[in-house]
């Protein structure tokens, strides 16, 4: 199973499939614990969590925001997710915040010798926004830059009322010579902090370095 792990500005990493996985995240980020041994360490790893997150709330809500990240697990799993972290600041005076994940996919064996170029197409197709293929230090990449609509949980709400809103994403693909993709999203409800949060995200995606099993660097062809 791939692992990952973070440490403020220390370089993050991802094992698995013969490749290891290395990035940087900007300081300020809480991580989600995607690497408790069971279900007991989650939790309480979550509501240690909840404290330094919301430390003037009480526990009951303290609670409550636990719970309802608990409840995105399966979720995560599903999508291959190894690292989720958010951040909370200010913009201009405006509360922002931005969440980052990491994940690891298979790639359709119909991607061939050109995985980006099957890659770009397929996102087209499924019309999920803008779609640019992009040079990183660590490989050829695809990018797209989009909306989501959803909805807000109640209990992370001033009404206390679920809420609906728009989500600006950018997600980046890199596909690897083994086979799979790392996957690179940033998304923001708070239009205000776009341009902060897009070139924060941009230097995440330039920190990527690959490595083999022996340690030495790789780039991906193309």
């Amino acid at each position: 199973m791939s692992t990952v792990m973070s440490e403020g500005e220390n370089p993050a990493a991802l094992a698995g499939a013969g490749i290891d996985v290395r990035w940087i995240m900007p300081e300020g980020f809480f991580e989600i614990p995607m690497d408790a041994d069971d279900l007991d360490e989650t939790a309480e790893r979550l509501i240690a969590l909840a404290r330094e997150v919301m430390p003037e709330a009480t526990f009951e809500v303290q609670l409550q925001w636990a719970a309802m990240i608990a409840a995105h697990y399966d979720s995560f799993i599903e999508a291959g997710i190894q690292y989720s972290g958010f951040v909370l600041t200010e913009v201009d005076g405006e509360r922002c915040t931005a969440t980052v994940t990491i994940s690891m996919i298979d790639l359709d064996e119909r991607a061939g010798t050109n995985p980006v170029g099957f890659l770009g197409s397929t996102m087209r197709h499924l019309g999920l926004g803008q779609v640019g293929e992009i040079r990183l230090p660590c490989g050829p990449a695809v990018s797209c830059i989009g909306t989501r609509r959803g909805s807000l949980d109640g209990s992370l709400t001033a009404s206390g009322a679920e809420e609906q809103l728009a989500t600006s994403f950018i997600q980046i693909q890199i596909p690897l010579d083994n086979g799979t993709a790392l996957v690179l999203e940033m998304g923001t409800p708070t239009p205000g902090g776009w341009d902060v949060f897009s070139a924060m995200f941009a230097g995440v995606a330039k920190s990527i370095r690959l490595f083999n099993d022996s340690g030495k660097p790789l780039v991906m062809p193309g």
